[in-house]
C-alpha cells in the first residue's frame, strides 16, 4: 500500500484556501496521508491562465454573489468552523506574505507561519497587506520575524515562489484552493470530499 503524494496549493489571500485549511487535518487523520503545501502566488497564476477572481469576476451577478456567501455560511456550520470571519480589508495584496511562507519552509517554521498568518487574515481581520501588521502578527507568535521578513527578499525565496506559480499553471492549475492526488487536479473547498476519495483509490 502506497500513499498518494498530495498537495495543497495556496495564498493566503483566498478564503477558501483558510476554511480547506481547517478541514484538511481530520482528512489527514482519517486517511494517514499527509498534505503538502505548496505556496503559490494567487495573482501571478491568474494572469498567467487569464483567470479573474470571484470577487472582480461575478461582480455584476448579484444572485451568485450571495449564493456563494450562503455556500461558505454552509460549509463553516457543517464543519463548526466558528472562528471564520470575513476579512474587512480584503483584497490584500500576499506578496510579502506567500514569499514568507518561502521563507518559513527554509528556516524551519513553516507550519506555525502558515497557522499564524491563517489566523490573522482570516480569524482576526487584520490587514496583513501592511508590514507592521505582519511583524507584529509574526511577533506575537512567537516566529523570527525579522529573519523572516529579510529572507523573504532573497533572490532564491522569490524564484521559488515564482517557479511553484508557474507549475501550477503547468499542471492545470487556475486558482486557490487546488489540489493534487498524485496527477489528479481538484479544485475548491468544496471538492475536499472528492480528493478524500481519490486518495483512499489512490493508497489502495
Amino acid at each position: 500500500m502506497t500513499a498518494p503524494n498530495v498537495q495543497f496549493l495556496f495564498d493566503f489571500g483566498s478564503p477558501n484556501a483558510y476554511l480547506s485549511h481547517r478541514v484538511i487535518p481530520a482528512i489527514e487523520a482519517r486517511t494517514g496521508v499527509r498534505f503538502d503545501y505548496v505556496p503559490i502566488l494567487l495573482g501571478g497564476l491568474f494572469k498567467l491562465c487569464n483567470n479573474r477572481s470571484p470577487a472582480e469576476a461575478f461582480a455584476d451577478i448579484p444572485n451568485k454573489r450571495a449564493y456563494e456567501r450562503m455556500e461558505v455560511d454552509r460549509f463553516v456550520a457543517r464543519h463548526s468552523l466558528g472562528n471564520y470571519r470575513f476579512n474587512p480589508f480584503f483584497p490584500i495584496n500576499t506578496l510579502q506574505l506567500m514569499r514568507g511562507a518561502v521563507a518559513a519552509h527554509k528556516l524551519g517554521c513553516f507550519a506555525p507561519y502558515v497557522e499564524a498568518v491563517y489566523v490573522a487574515m482570516w480569524e482576526r481581520g487584520l490587514d496583513m497587506g501592511q508590514p507592521a501588521v505582519v511583524t507584529a502578527t509574526l511577533e506575537e507568535a512567537g516566529l523570527p520575524a525579522a529573519q523572516l521578513l529579510a529572507t523573504a527578499q532573497d533572490a532564491d525565496v522569490k524564484a521559488q515562489l515564482l517557479a511553484n506559480t508557474n507549475e501550477a499553471h503547468a499542471r492545470g492549475a487556475f486558482g486557490s484552493p487546488s489540489f493534487f492526488v498524485g496527477d489528479e487536479l481538484f479544485f475548491g473547498k468544496d471538492r475536499l470530499r472528492e480528493v478524500e476519495e481519490e486518495i483512499v483509490r489512490q493508497r489502495g
